[in-house]
């Protein structure tokens, strides 16, 4: 089974990579890890949105 995506969850781990990224603390390593969760955050959260105007244009 695979697991629904939760697109206010996905918004909060953003802020809270932006958090991070913004952090002087964070290595480089660190931030490496950080950008790439987020572009793959990102693009799920592009889909979700596309798929919900999607299926709202339908509805019209």
């Amino acid at each position: 089974m695979t697991e629904q995506f939760d697109y206010t969850k996905a918004v909060a781990r953003l802020e809270e990579i932006a958090q991070k990224v913004e952090d002087p603390q964070t290595g480089l390593g660190e931030m490496d890890k950080y950008l790439a969760e987020s572009e793959e955050l990102i693009s799920k959260c592009r889909e979700y949105l596309r798929s919900a105007r999607e299926k709202l244009s339908d509805m019209e």
